[in-house]
This record gives structure tokens, sequence and C-alpha cells, in this order.
């Protein structure tokens, strides 16, 4: 009896701490901490939190005063949400999850600093720099039983939903050739602010220019378009056109993805005229392009032309990133084998991470399969 009530001891000792979905109703707004203010896209979010009744925003972690104070400032943010001391915030204010919104060589240190305290994470593409860091963060998340997503504005297009159901339908047949365009003219171009220019054009913090910044968003659509299923091999050419502008980082890149039957290319630049994110998927009885946030073009075998639709619109908990992780939360989505999850983001940084080496060798990479 006595070893029954040791063992009975050890087990509730170990046993992972009650989640978020078994703790708190469904319709209660998931309480969230920014931690950094370096990322621009940090502004759609402030911009959004007033009228998104998903999520509390609780305490906003900046280093940076002067920076924290222009955000206050701008937003009319109290001051008392801020913080330069990230551990202080997490143990003080108990969130449910943090925003990451540092530089992306800094995904992995707050995401383990979350996760220490059973927190979970939604970061800023793409989920880090390095294979290295994508492993530990995997680790951390394994190990303290959290979440870590990865937040595409992409993920957010009814369009790219609509290519991926009508692809997984099978409507389009075997998918042969998927072609995915990203990017704008440049950082510095349009405008990208002095807190973020800097790292987002160096290659440590950053990973590498147009690659990672954009190469991203196709490597995460063709790693759902595939099921899951990591290509066979990655071969990538980079290249500065600018090198007066960025001389430390790419900022053109083709990268192929052959995987056994089809290709990807991802077509990432900071050289486009205007700004883009458009994909085109090919099968063996039809074809999809999408058009925009919200549109798509669609022609199958037997038809003469081509036509034009409005794709459908999604369900209320995956129309932007703050109801997608309130709904991760609650219990309402698993996050597995979707454009947001670990899973699916552990293979777009294979993929990044293998360009990268291709470029630089200027020879084609095999992927081995991820260790368990």
């Amino acid at each position: 009896m006595k070893n029954l009530r040791i063992l009975a001891t050890l087990c509730a000792l170990i046993a992972p701490l009650p989640s978020f979905a078994q703790s708190k109703p469904a319709n209660t707004p998931i309480k969230v901490v920014i931690v950094g203010l370096v990322h621009g896209h940090v502004k759609g979010f402030l911009h959004a939190l007033p009228n998104n009744p998903a999520a509390q925003l609780v305490g906003i972690v900046e280093p940076n005063t002067a920076l924290a104070h222009q955000y206050a400032t701008e937003y009319h943010l109290d001051q008392s949400l801020f913080s330069t001391d990230l551990e202080k915030t997490l143990t003080s204010k108990h969130p449910d999850a943090v925003l990451v919104y540092t530089t992306i060589q800094d995904h992995r240190r707050v995401i383990e600093a979350a996760a220490r305290h059973n927190i979970s994470s939604m970061v800023e593409k793409p989920l880090t720099t390095t294979m290295e860091d994508a492993l530990a963060i995997r680790r951390a998340a394994r190990e303290h039983h959290v979440n870590v997503l990865v937040n595409y504005e992409t993920t957010w297009y009814r369009s790219n939903t609509e290519a991926i159901h009508e692809a997984d339908a099978g409507k389009l047949g075997t998918l042969r050739r998927i072609v995915v365009h990203d990017g704008h003219e440049g950082p510095k171009e349009i405008g990208v602010g002095p807190e973020w220019l800097p790292w987002l054009t160096d290659p440590v913090q950053n990973g590498a220019g147009a690659l990672f910044d954009f190469g991203c968003y196709g490597a995460d659509l063709s790693t759902v378009l595939m099921h899951g299923k990591a290509p066979a091999s990655v071969t990538a050419v980079t290249q500065t056109d600018k090198p007066n502008i960025y001389p430390k980082v790419d900022d053109e890149a083709t990268v192929i993805l052959h995987y056994p039957g089809a290709q990807t290319v991802l077509m990432p630049s900071w050289n486009w005229p205007f700004a883009r994110k458009d994909m085109e998927v090919y099968g063996a009885t039809g074809y999809l392009i999408t058009v925009g946030p919200d549109g798509v073009r669609t022609r199958y075998k037997g038809e003469k032309t081509e036509s034009q639709k409005s794709a459908p619109m999604l369900p209320a908990e995956q129309r932007d990133s703050l109801a997608y992780l309130a709904a991760v939360l609650h219990g309402q989505i698993k996050p597995t084998g979707d454009l947001s999850s670990l899973d699916t983001n552990m293979i777009v940084m294979q993929i990044l991470d293998a360009a990268r080496t291709s470029a630089k060798t200027g020879r084609t990479v095999e992927l081995k399969s991820l260790p368990q």
C-alpha cells in the first residue's frame, strides 16, 4: 500500500499541468503577452486587438524603452503593460500565450523561456533561423506540453485554403507542379522601420534575405499541399541585385523542391515591381491559381476556358491568427499538419536550411528524415 501511495504521488508530480482547454470555458479570451516590438508585423496585431474578442493583452516585453514609448503613444497603451524583463512578466502576468515579435534568431530563446512556464507561443514566420534551433524548439514544446505555432499572413487567405481543399478533394488530379511568388519591392524601398530593417537584412538574425523572408511562405504551402511530406531534394540559386542596399544578404532567390512525381518552385524576391503573394497549383486534370487573398482562377480537364470565383468564407476560428490561437488553446483545433503547426514548420525549416546550403555550395541538397 505504501508503495502504491508513493507511485501515485510520483505520477501526480510528473503529470502535465492542466491545459487552458481543461481549465477555462471556450468563450474565455486568452491572455497574451507580446514579446518584442522590433518586428513590424506587431502593428497589425495592435491595430486589430481592440476589435478582437479572442484575446486580452496583459503585457508587453521590450528592452528598448524608447521603442516601447513610441508604441505606447501611437496605440494609446497603458504604461503598466510594459516591461523589459521577460521572466518577471511571465511570472507576474500568467499569460496563456506569448506572441513573439523579436528577431527571428531570438525565437528559440523566447519559446524556451515561455515553455518553462508552461506557456504556448506563436511566432512570426519563419519558425527560426537554423535546424539546431528548430530541433531545440520542438524539444521544449514536447517536454513542457505546450503549443508552438507559426503565423503567416497567407494562412488566413481564403484563396490558399480553397487551393488546399480542391487539391485534397482530387479536383486537380495528381499534383505535378506548384509555383509560388512572394515578396515586394524590398524592405528599404517600402519603408520598413529602423527597428526592423537592420536585423531583417542580417544573415544571422534573419537567417538570410529574401530567401528566408519570403521563401518560407511557399515552403509552408507546399508542405501542406503535399500532406506533410518533405521534398526529396532542394536546389536553390540566390543573388543580390541591389548590393548597395543589401550588401549582406540575398534579395532574389529561386528554389526548386523535388518530390517523387512533382516539383514546387519558390520565387521569393525583394525585387518585384509590387507586393505579391500568389500561387499556381497544377495537377494532372486541372489547375488553380490564387488571386489575392479571396479569389481563385480554375480550369479543369475538358473545359476550354478558365473560370474565376471568390473562395468560400473561412470558419470563424480560421480567419485570423488570434482566433486560431484561441481555438487551439481551447482545444477546438488540433494543430497538426496545418499551415501554422510545428510539425509542418519543422519541414519548412528543413527546406529553408537546405536552400541556404544549396545556394552557398551550388549543389542540390538531398533531405534526410528528421530525428524523432
